[in-house]
């Protein structure tokens, strides 16, 4: 066997250190990305990009928020709502199909199907070839920053990369080790025909070009400079010579405005976005970013213990982790999700689709767009209780949208007041049911949406945006279905439909998911109304339709019932788990105020199982620490973090680089894993909690935190700073060997508080600007 030379020794050295000296939040691989899904992200909440980091060949494949397909655009049927009542009678009749087949025909979308997120273009890299050691890339999520390095011809070559929230660009830099020794030639490529690449008198590349079967037309700009050499702009090329090191920059833009305005000139925005850049240093604008980025990505910090596993590439971490012990993983994939939504959902840009930011498909799985029956809510899970809250923003700027167009499908649609939102929308602000009619037709994603506006007053206590962003929107949610629940014939009360519990079973009336969560927007709104002291004869009126709304059932299996009839099959494993909306991310079922409903959506998960989609596993993961069974959630963890495919067989788990896997990448599973080990740590929502009425927690008028809930047995030991409480509690938490020894609570707000650990509870008349120490007794310290 040939011995090492004392060159390739000093390369291995060299790599130990770097691995060393690296943050424990990076995630780091021996080997360039084959596939999109092992490429590492970058965002800024308006450009993402997907960093391959090939030596000789990089491709930064890169995405803009607004490249879509379709134009300005009113879905809603004209005149769908003459067919309601024909629909609605067919199905007290117990007859779904006719009823299916009348709805497809009178009652869906105009067209049926709502449009798709696109590609945008790829940065092409290309440098000279030749043997390479020493190999790395990484993606540091504390600085927001991914990186090439190796060694070639005895040079080190280096390579930044990062998405600018400040600068709104993606920044690339490269440098050589060696005086003059950096050559590439830098090319962008369209993913939409009859695009054109040209230099521009500037010396920067313009590439222009209009999205097929759309009215979105695009520019992209780069502009390079560089230090010690030569750059050359020829050919749809920039080429540089002799360097020692080089920036380039990566704007994008459109001409959309709105939903409804697409009369914005894309080389304009361009020019204002250099026009402030220009003079910038690399080290300016990356000292710009990584201040921005921290500010918000620091918030929190949560260390599990570290483990020999922890020194591992990531993708050698997931392969061992459902079998090993690696609980840096847990807080490694814990801060992705916090990374991930701060590079896809930042104010002044839209919020975060099914793939987040990122995407190379111009006919991405279910179009990349926003799916409201589950996927979009669950995206902004954690973003109030790991503090990022202003990631919350882009999803209200987007409801303000939808109510205007889904009033118009209200109306159309229902005869109704207030707006209503079904399974989907898009770019375009569709409202109107699409697809097919069994699983199209559910009237509740704009009362679900709804309740992230009150939970995040309810962390905040944001008043000012309380009274003029969420309780409007709240109002119109609630007033539409003021006029759209009808009276069961049979029993009297009030049932949601035609309507499905998502996505199985077909058109129903009354599906318990819906019933569920209409009762808690109407419950939210009343609280609404009174702490800004309103309409209180709303109150009195959404009082009474509230308590007409049809109770939960617990069915002949001992389960909670997903429909009305006692209909549900111990035997079905679907994806979904919609009628246990009450335990999670709502609060009717809970431990200690609906014990017997507790029992039976316990057992509705179990028969449920564990196996599951990447994000329903998501979505167990947070009920079975809502179920207080911390041991279980980490099981679920366990199958969540094991390495996916969206080949032939497909699996269900992560990526090699963290993506969830639906299969295929969906990131929604992402942010349901970051909330749910959130809830394995803290839950601040109120254990008392009932369907009857809103408690003093629910309402705003108290604090409840709930201290390690569901810690599994394999974090014993941990701690984690910066979480925040409904109630505008800031928490941390120190613990060893599964039990509490210290929690720090610091209060934003002045209310009553009550604080439960381990079967004991103690109330504190809390005051803002106070912090409260607080023992595994809970006795103050």
């Amino acid at each position: 066997m040939k011995k090492p030379t004392v060159v390739a020794l000093a390369m291995l050295a060299a790599g130990a250190a770097a691995v060393a000296q690296q943050s424990p939040l990076t995630l780091w691989y021996n080997q360039p990305a084959v596939l999109w899904t092992d490429a590492l992200p970058v965002g800024n909440g308006q450009m993402g990009a997907m960093i391959f980091g090939g030596a000789a060949h990089e491709r930064i494949q890169f995405n803009q928020h607004t490249v879509w397909t379709g134009e300005p655009h009113d879905y809603a049927h004209k005149g769908a709502a003459q067919s309601l009542a024909k629909i609605r009678e067919l199905l007290w009749a117990g007859k779904q199909k006719e009823a299916e087949d009348l709805a497809g025909k009178e009652f869906m979308s105009e067209p049926l199907h709502q449009k798709a997120y696109q590609a945008f273009g790829d940065l092409l890299l290309e440098m000279p070839e030749g043997e390479i050691s020493g190999y790395r890339r990484w993606l540091d999520l504390d600085t927001g920053v991914a990186g090439v390095e190796y060694t070639q011809g005895g040079a080190q070559f280096r390579r930044e990369v990062f998405a600018s929230y400040p600068a709104n660009a993606i920044v690339v830099r490269l440098t050589s080790s060696k005086p003059g020794g950096l050559a590439f030639q830098a090319v962008l490529k369209s993913a939409h025909a009859n695009s054109q690449v040209a230099g521009l008198p500037s010396g920067e590349l313009s590439m222009t070009g209009q999205v097929a079967e759309s009215a979105i037309r695009f520019e992209a700009r780069l502009a390079a400079t560089v230090q010690g050499g030569k750059q050359e702009v020829r050919d749809g090329k920039i080429s540089i010579t002799g360097a020692n090191s080089a920036t380039l920059i990566l704007t994008g833009a459109t001409n959309f405005k709105n939903y409804r305005d697409v009369s914005a000139d894309p080389r304009q925005r361009n020019d204002a976005t250099f026009a402030v850049l220009h003079g910038k240093s690399y080290e300016a604008l990356r000292a710009a970013h990584v201040k921005d980025h921290q500010a918000l990505f620091r918030r929190v910090s949560l260390d599990l213990g570290t483990t020999p596993a922890a020194k591992l590439p990531t993708d050698e971490r997931i392969a061992a982790f459902a079998t090993g012990n690696d609980p840096a993983l847990v807080a490694l994939l814990f801060q992705y999700g916090r990374y991930l939504m701060i590079g896809s959902s930042r104010p002044g840009g839209q919020p975060a689709n099914l793939q987040g930011i990122w995407n190379d498909s111009n006919k991405p799985a279910w179009d990349s767009k926003y799916t409201d029956n589950i996927n979009t809510e669950m995206n902004y899970w954690p973003v109030e209780e790991t503090n990022l809250s202003e990631c919350h923003l882009p999803l209200f700027d987007a409801l303000q949208d939808l109510a205007q167009s889904g009033a118009i499908t209200a109306k159309e649609h229902y005869n109704a007041r207030g707006w209503v939102l079904h399974h989907n929308f898009d770019l375009w602000r569709g409202t109107a049911p699409i697809n097919a009619s069994n699983h199209g037709i559910w009237q509740t994603g704009g009362a679900w949406l709804s309740t992230h506006l009150w939970e995040h007053y309810l962390f905040t206590g944001d008043k000012e945006f309380l009274r003029t962003t969420a309780y409007p929107l709240m109002v119109g949610a609630a007033r539409f279905f003021m006029d759209a629940l009808v009276k069961d014939p049979k029993t009297g009360f009030l049932y949601t439909g035609p309507s499905n519990s998502p996505e199985q079973g077909g058109l129903v009336m009354g599906p318990t998911m819906d019933r569920e969560i209409v009762r808690t927007l109407f419950g939210e709104t009343i609280a609404a109304a009174q702490a800004l002291n309103v309409d209180a004869g709303l109150r009195t009126e959404l009082a009474a339709m509230r308590k007409q709304i049809a109770p939960l059932q617990i069915g002949r299996h001992g389960q909670l019932q997903e429909w009305m009839e006692d209909t549900d099959d111990p035997k079905n494993q679907h994806r979904h788990v919609s009628h246990l909306w009450a335990v999670y991310p709502g609060s009717e079922i809970t431990p200690y105020g609906t014990p017997e409903l507790f029992k039976a959506a316990r057992q509705s998960l179990i028969f449920r199982g564990d196996a599951a989609t990447g994000w329903s596993m998501g979505w167990k993961l947070n009920l079975w620490a809502r179920f207080l069974d911390g041991d279980h959630a980490y099981k679920i963890m366990q199958n969540l973090i094991s390495p996916a495919s969206d080949g032939k067989p497909s699996k269900a788990g992560v990526f090699k680089n963290l993506f969830d896997a639906h299969p295929p990448f969906q990131i929604d599973g992402n942010f349901g894993a970051t909330a749910g080990i959130t809830e394995m740590l803290l839950q601040s929502d109120d254990p008392y909690g009932t369907p009857t009425s809103l408690t003093a927690v629910q309402s705003g008028e108290a604090g409840f935190v709930h201290l390690l809930p569901a810690l599994p047995s394999a974090l014993a030991t941990g701690k984690v700073s910066g979480l925040v409480a409904r109630g505008g509690f800031q928490v941390a938490l120190d613990w060893q060997n599964g039990k509490l020894v210290k929690a720090t609570i610091a209060a934003r707000q002045s209310k009553p508080l009550k604080v439960r650990y381990a079967g004991q509870e103690i109330e504190i008349q809390a005051k803002a600007g106070q912090t409260y120490n607080l023992g595994p007794d809970l006795k103050p310290r």
